[in-house]
Order: C-alpha cells, then structure tokens, then sequence
C-alpha cells in the first residue's frame, strides 16, 4: 500500500482545463494498485518558490512525492523572448540569468523535499503545444535551459526523473498551448505509476 502526493503546478492541478474525471490525479486514482491513494497538492499557476509551502501539506501517511515544476517560472520570463538585442551573446546573458536564478529556487524546492526522508520523483517541463511552427521552436530552445536546470538538480540529488518532454509530444496530448488534455493527464499518470511502482520494487 502506498500514498502518492503530487506538488507542483497545473501539470497535476489541470481539473479545470479537462472534463470532470480527467484531470492528472483522476487518471493516476484509476490506475492504483488496491488499497493505493493518491493526494493533490499542487495548485495551478504555482511557481517553484510556491511548492515549498505545500510541502508543509504532506500528510503522514504519505509514501512517495512527484514534483511538476518550473513551467511557470519559465512563463515568468516570457518577455526574454521579445526583448531587443544587438548580439545573440547578449539574449544568452539574459537567459542563462533568469535560469540560473530558477536554478538556486529549484535546488531550495528539492532540498526542502529531501527532508521528508520519502522517496521522490520529479518533472521535467514541456514543450507544449503551439500551433505556429516557430514559436515551438523557439519556445522549446528557451525551455532547454530550464529543463537542464531541473535535470542537473535532481541527478546530482539521486532523484529520479520523468522527462514530460516524451510524455507529452503529440497535440492530443494538450488541452491548450500549456496545459495537460485527458489524453495528456492519462500518460503523465502511467509515466507515474510505473516509475513509483519501479522504485516500490526495488525497495
């Protein structure tokens, strides 16, 4: 038996986006092996700073926690994307400044994390679903920094990830540009529980 807690952002917290039951913690609940639970605390339009408090929200009964994060913060610095410049080097600069201070905010999230003494598991962030051809190519070379931030993080705290990039590559998969459909919300959960079930296993 076990209980899995989703903190993070809409990737979990998407019921209103989706039909009544095909939310990210709808689609994990069918999916449990009996006697299993599942608890949402992650809250739509959470930046990573915002996770921290949830983790105060972990109920004693918990076994595993899965973070989605950092996809707002991102959105955060959307304005980078229209920002004039006179040299690449200089959209690089501001960039890698706005990641390295995601960085610092992400490291904060999961050594917080780390202190609950449970297993977790974290995401990466996605591409998204953007109907013109280069704003996903430049959306998804703006998010490349931030999901090495992530990636880098995690590995060098021993926490495994899932990697929304694969999870999430079709249209199918998104109810708007950012947000998770059913579809999308079924494959995150699976991606979930396999991995939960995976470490469970190993334990």
């Amino acid at each position: 038996m076990g209980q899995i807690v989703l903190l993070g952002d809409s990737i979990f917290d998407n019921g209103s986006y989706v039909e009544p039951g095909g939310a990210t913690l709808d689609e994990l609940k069918k999916r449990l092996p009996a006697g299993w639970k599942a608890t949402l605390l992650a809250v739509d339009g959470s930046v990573t700073a915002n996770v921290v408090p949830q983790l105060r929200q972990i109920p004693n009964s918990a076994t595993h926690l899965v973070i989605s994060s950092g996809g707002n913060d991102a959105l955060q610095q959307q304005s980078l994307l229209y920002q004039q410049v006179e040299t690449a080097g200089e959209a690089f600069y501001a960039l890698g400044s706005a990641v390295c201070d995601f960085e610092d905010d992400y490291r904060e999230l999961l050594q917080a994390a780390l202190e609950s003494g449970l297993p977790i598991i974290v995401c990466t962030i996605y591409n998204g679903n953007f109907t013109e051809r280069d704003e996903q190519v430049v959306t998804s070379t703006a998010l490349a920094p931030f999901n090495d931030a992530i990636i880098r993080t995690a590995w060098s705290a021993g926490i495994p990830i899932i990697d929304l990039r694969t999870v999430c590559d079709r249209p199918e998969h998104y109810a708007n540009e950012i947000e998770p459909s059913t579809e999308g919300s079924a494959r995150i959960a699976e991606a979930i529980l396999k991995m939960v079930l995976r470490r469970t296993d190993a334990s």
